[in-house]
C-alpha cells in the first residue's frame, strides 16, 4: 500500500489521505456479503499558504449509525462530540473535512441519496472552509469527491500518481 493518496482538489492543491485514516476506512471494505455499509467523518489540517488539505484521522462507525448491506446513516451527535474534542485538544487546528463511507462495489459511485445528503451536508453544516471531502470506499478503489458550499457542484477528484523512494530503487 501506497504511503498515502493524494488527489488533485478545485483549488489546485493536493488532498492527502494519511496511511493512518486510509487504514480505518480500508478496516471496513465491504468485501464479503455478511458486511454492512460504515462510515464516518474526516478530521484534518489546512497547509498554511497552500491549497493542500490532509486527513489525519477519520471517525469510524458508533453504536448510534444505522448500518445495513447498501445504507449508512451517520449519527450526528456521537460523531460531532469527537470533533469538538479534537478541535480543543489541536488547539483549533484539527478541521472537520467531510464524510466517508463504504460501497460493496469495486469502483464505487455515488447514489442519488449520497449526492443529495451530500448537498444537504455542505447546506446545513458549519465549518471553515468553501469546501467539503466526500470519499467512498469501495472494494477495491477509493473515490473522492469535493462540494463546493456555494454552487453546491459536486466534482470528482483526480488521483494524483505517487512515486515512493522505495519504488525508484
Amino acid at each position: 500500500m501506497k504511503a498515502d493518496f493524494r488527489f488533485r482538489n478545485i483549488r489546485g492543491g493536493i488532498f492527502k489521505i494519511s496511511k493512518g485514516a486510509l487504514l480505518q476506512m480500508g478496516s471496513y471494505v465491504q468485501d464479503d456479503h455478511r458486511k454492512t455499509e460504515a462510515g464516518g467523518v474526516m478530521l484534518g489540517r489546512f497547509i498554511v499558504g497552500t491549497a493542500d488539505v490532509i486527513v489525519d484521522q477519520v471517525t469510524e462507525p458508533m453504536s448510534s449509525d444505522k448500518r445495513s448491506r447498501c445504507r449508512f446513516f451517520r449519527t450526528v451527535r456521537d460523531h460531532q462530540a469527537v470533533i469538538d474534542r479534537r478541535w480543543c485538544q489541536s488547539r483549533h487546528r484539527c478541521n472537520y473535512l467531510g464524510g466517508w463511507h463504504t460501497h460493496a462495489e469495486s469502483s464505487p459511485s455515488p447514489s442519488g441519496i449520497d449526492t443529495r445528503d451530500w448537498k444537504h451536508t455542505l447546506q446545513m453544516d458549519q465549518f471553515d472552509c468553501e469546501t467539503l471531502y466526500f470519499i467512498i470506499v469501495g472494494t477495491q478503489e477509493v473515490r473522492v469527491w469535493e462540494g463546493d458550499r456555494d454552487t453546491l457542484i459536486i466534482t470528482e477528484l483526480i488521483p494524483v500518481h505517487v512515486i515512493l523512494k522505495e519504488e525508484t530503487q
